[in-house]
């Protein structure tokens, strides 16, 4: 069994500093407080991606963590999933006001009605189960954003 300190700290990663235990649609929260890292990584490629991967594969560590000794399958009180993979909707995209507000709206829809197929990954085991839809949701809202900018929808 792990140690109680170590457990504190994937519960601190998993539920990104308490923002989790918000009373009112922490995922939301969690998705906010990610674009905002975003944002002020967004300009400078490596390490936002470096950024990206280090918070995601924690966050499928932490995640795992969590619900194992909750006994919850994907307690809403985690929200790493949604905190790092905003951070794959804004991928390669321009922040414009008019993006980051499209782009945040979609990518909470998205992670609400999971659309196909990001309803399945939920059963993968532990922290993957609770990452992979939410990295789906964010690929599915990049490709979405990437659309409207080839459109010149978003000029």
């Amino acid at each position: 069994m792990e140690s109680e300190r170590s457990y504190s700290f994937f519960y601190l990663v998993a539920t990104v500093f308490g923002l989790g235990n918000f009373p009112v649609a922490p995922g939301t929260v969690g998705s906010a407080a990610g674009l905002a890292v975003c944002a002020l990584l967004h300009s400078n490629l490596p390490v936002y991606s470096a950024f990206f991967i280090v918070v995601f594969i924690l966050g499928v560590i932490a995640a795992g963590k969590v619900e194992d000794r909750t006994g919850e399958k994907d307690p809403s009180k985690v929200v790493i999933d949604e905190f790092a993979c905003v951070f794959l909707a804004f991928f390669l995209v321009p922040l414009t006001p008019l993006t980051v507000i499209t782009g945040f709206i979609l990518y909470r829809v998205i992670d609400i009605i999971k659309l196909p197929p990001m309803r399945s990954f939920e059963s993968l085991h532990g922290g993957w189960g609770i990452m992979m839809d939410d990295f789906v949701g964010g690929i599915y809202t990049n490709l979405i954003l990437q659309i409207l900018i080839a459109l010149k929808i978003f000029i």
